[in-house]
């Protein structure tokens, strides 16, 4: 199903924004009562009633990540990271912009997130090691190697540095594209340019009806090749995958 374009309300928006404050509330409670004893489940829980809120209605193709894997995946929107923990129960690698904000850091920290700036060369030893421990626990993680969101009409290159933690894996370790497809509904969903952080979450907060998004599990890459053929093959699999949808590649 292609979703149509759809106006955007700011009370539609207040009322989900309200509703996933009470579910943050609901979940809260019962994930710091048992995360002393293990890992807690309610971080997926919280992010998959959060996407489900917002409108997002998931199904999922392929074999689904287990523990060890890093996931590559394709970024249009905010509803990705929802999407994508509540179908796999991943962590994410994240932009330490997100530091910043008191809940969100706090938010980001219980689901595992490791944080990075990319545009600090001498940090990525520091950023592979973090990604590293990360790798360690029993969830997935998730790198979005395009390093921002797109404006959902094309896919964007992919970054190799972060990549490197796969030449030579500390741990045994499965590189597995993932494509995130809107179904033709990307550019709805994406960040076109000149509009604000704020605006773009509230006005898909305020859009009516839902959307159908497929998350594509990929066949896992073989191990052992350098970065730069991973980056390759994982943007090669994301856009053939992506294409049906009328998402333009961009060249690598």
């Amino acid at each position: 199903m292609v979703a149509t374009a759809r106006s955007s309300s700011s009370v539609r928006a207040a009322v989900r924004l309200t509703l996933m404050a009470g579910w943050l509330g609901f979940c809260v409670i019962p994930h710091l009562l048992m995360r002393p004893f293990g890992p807690s489940p309610w971080p997926r829980r919280l992010l998959r009633g959060i996407g489900w809120i917002a409108g997002a209605r998931v199904e999922t193709t392929g074999p689904k990540p287990t523990a060890r894997t890093l996931i590559v995946s394709n970024h249009v929107s905010w509803l990705d990271i929802p999407m994508l923990a509540g179908a796999t129960d991943c962590a994410f690698v994240a932009k330490d912009g997100l530091k910043g904000h008191p809940i969100m850091r706090w938010l980001c920290e219980q689901n595992g997130t490791v944080f990075v700036d990319r545009d600090r060369k001498a940090s990525v030893g520091d950023q592979l090691s973090d990604m590293e421990r990360a790798l360690r626990s029993p969830k997935p993680l998730t790198l979005f190697p395009e390093g921002t969101v797109s404006d959902g009409h094309g896919l964007l290159p992919f970054r190799s540095s972060l990549l490197k933690l796969a030449e030579d894996p500390p741990v045994p370790l499965t590189v597995q594209p993932v494509a995130i497809d809107y179904r033709g509904a990307a550019p709805e969903f994406g960040w076109p340019q000149g509009e604000t952080g704020q605006a773009n979450f509230v006005r898909l907060l305020g859009r009516k009806g839902t959307v159908s998004v497929t998350l594509h599990f990929l066949a896992p890459l073989a191990p052992g090749q350098d970065r730069k053929a991973l980056t390759r093959q994982s943007h090669a699999a994301v856009a053939a995958a992506l294409a049906p949808s009328g998402v333009a590649p961009a060249r690598v």
